[in-house]
């Protein structure tokens, strides 16, 4: 019996991830409601006409859609049992790769690789290996697979042995944990990631950084790293979508709706983040509660705009965290915030539109990870702020490779640092500010999502 992707034609650029451009949700009536994704990677893929993207159903609209039949041409989402998914993307990819690359680790509590890790493995296994065997039924000859990062990490190695044919890359999206960090894993585990990604053509990373942490583990852990060619593409903004979509109405009300809480004449420190603990957005709080402290003059006169929207709530680790973030933001609001200043004014609610209005307002944005692939806040609000903004970066994240220059840098651990840090950008005259936002805007957009997928598209093609 012929499988009715059989029947399709064969693809010849390929995209593979955890999450794909649509997502379903089931309405009361029983009816399927469609919703577009966005961010970086659809973006860039808007850049291809003849391709397939494959992907995990997500929730339950998604699954029912693929029981349906229901989809996207030039989609493919697969439908992978409930429990092997969760084992995979919460028991592996996020608590324990994520942990690993952005050194999160508690180390004299935790990991503890156990039964139950190797259970969830064989769980992760199962489900690299739906995506290898669905990529390989999809692809045409000779075709190019994008893999894309490391919830996938297993997949290039899988692929390789069903379809030696293809033309295979991995991006990380990610930092690269350093090999002595890297080395926290069980041994085979981790030679089984490495050769994961080693068999694709190409392995690619947002900094050189990064791809030399990959290197390295390669190196120690395997002897390097075979044929495979590694890469840098350091992913920027979409400077045309930004400034179309920061100056349509929505926007502009909540301007107004944030002016309003801020109040006149007072400077803005901005901050957008998921409440995701390598984000630092505690230490950023704590910073911000040492100008205060440390710099009195500030009282009344700056407010903290901060916008920490939940993310993996279904860890417990990081509803810890989420309701930190609220604890420390009403401790500073209580100690110092007066009938007519709310030191932090904190949303938890996603809203992209009011995001694009804090990028606007900003004076100085504040981007401090402990540790970040890349960080595209630190790149949107140069491009967007009216006024041109300081940007206090973290050496810490991808972005410091290309805007470390026009950047306060800061170390991300540092709180005390950080508040001077806070204090120099909003000092910082107004000539000097626009001067800097300009060429921050300018490095930010160097690389805009459709040409970094073109990039890697012609680089892998090229080998």
């Amino acid at each position: 019996m012929v499988s009715e992707h059989a029947l399709q034609p064969a693809a010849q650029v390929l995209v593979a991830s955890n999450r794909g451009p649509v997502s379903y949700a089931l309405r009361e009536d029983g009816s399927l409601d469609a919703k577009r994704g966005g961010g970086g990677l659809v973006s860039g893929l808007s850049a291809v006409d003849d391709k397939m993207w494959v992907c995990a159903a997500l929730g339950d609209g998604d699954r029912e859609a693929v029981r349906r039949g229901v989809g996207e041409p030039g989609v493919r989402m697969l439908d992978i049992d409930a429990d092997v998914h969760a084992d995979a993307y919460n028991g592996i990819a996020n608590s324990v790769l994520w942990f690993v690359h952005h050194l999160l680790y508690q180390t004299p509590f935790e990991p503890v690789f156990d039964a139950e890790f190797r259970r969830q493995w064989a769980s992760f296994e199962t489900y690299n290996r739906a995506f290898a065997e669905a990529l390989a039924e999809e692809a045409g000859e000779g075709a190019a697979v994008l893999v894309q990062d490391y919830h996938l990490a297993l997949v290039p190695g899988m692929l390789r042995e069903l379809r030696p044919d293809l033309r295979i890359g991995h991006f990380s999206h990610t930092p690269w944990a350093p090999v002595d960090y890297f080395r926290i894993l069980p041994d085979d585990i981790a030679e089984q990631l490495l050769r994961g990604i080693l068999g694709a053509d190409r392995a690619a990373f947002l900094t050189r950084r990064w791809a030399d942490a990959f290197i390295g583990c390669c190196t120690e852990i395997l002897g390097g790293t075979g044929h495979t060619r590694i890469g840098v593409h350091g992913l920027g903004a979409d400077a045309d979508f930004l400034r179309r979509r920061a100056h349509e109405a929505d926007v502009d009300e909540r301007m107004a709706a944030l002016r309003e809480q801020v109040g006149p004449g007072r400077k803005t420190i901005v901050r957008v983040d998921r409440t995701e603990l390598s984000k630092n957005i505690v230490r950023g709080l704590h910073a911000y509660r040492a100008l205060l402290d440390g710099r009195p003059e500030w009282r009344g006169r700056v407010v903290h705009v901060a916008f920490a929207y939940p993310s993996r709530q279904d860890l417990a680790v990081y509803r810890e965290y989420t309701a930190e973030v609220q604890r420390v933001a009403d401790a500073i609001n209580a100690a110092y915030g007066t009938p007519d200043w709310t030191p932090v004014v904190l949303h938890v609610k996603d809203d992209f539109a009011r995001s694009l209005a804090a990028y606007r307002l900003a004076d100085v944005a504040l981007v401090n990870p402990i540790r970040d692939g890349m960080n595209l806040v630190a790149k949107e609000v140069p491009v967007v702020s009216d006024h041109g903004c300081v940007l206090v970066l973290s050496r810490e994240a991808g972005a410091y490779e290309e805007l470390g220059a026009d950047a306060i840098t800061v170390n991300p651990y540092d709180v005390s640092a950080t508040a001077e840090a806070l204090h120099e950008a909003l000092t910082t005259p107004d000539g000097e500010r626009a001067e800097r936002s300009k060429r921050l805007a300018a490095a930010a957009t160097a690389l805009p999502p459709q040409q970094w997928f073109l990039d890697q598209l012609e680089a892998l093609r090229e080998g």
